[in-house]
């Protein structure tokens, strides 16, 4: 039976205030627009460590709405579990030429907009 506060996959998202994109918790509490660079939680302690800087940044306006997403690692790659995150991570669903799907940073095909 597997350890249940080792047996989770998150990150910590939210929106960037200056420019509203959507952001990740990455490394030394920087937030980075792509979700292969951010921290993932592997147990509950790690996920309330990371809440908890979320929420000290959204209290001093670097971000907005921090909260968890659940994560799948698969092949070396993560994606978002829920469709909601997983069209966050690519940008506007109604136009592929803007956004993370036109700079071509989409490492795997099951990211982009047909894996929907």
């Amino acid at each position: 039976m597997a350890d249940k506060t080792r047996d989770i996959r998150q990150v910590l998202t939210a929106n960037r205030l200056k420019d509203g994109l959507v952001v990740f918790m990455g490394e030394g509490s920087a937030w980075t627009p792509w979700i292969a660079e951010a921290v993932i939680a592997r147990t509950k302690d790690d996920a309330a460590r990371l809440e908890s800087r979320g929420s000290e940044h959204a209290k001093t306006n670097i971000v907005v709405g921090p909260y968890l997403a659940d994560v799948i690692e698969e092949a070396g790659s993560v994606r978002c579990a829920h469709i909601r995150e997983h069209l966050r991570t690519l940008g506007p669903s109604v136009r592929t030429d803007l956004g993370k799907q036109a700079e071509g940073q989409v490492a795997d095909a099951r990211q982009g907009p047909a894996f929907i």
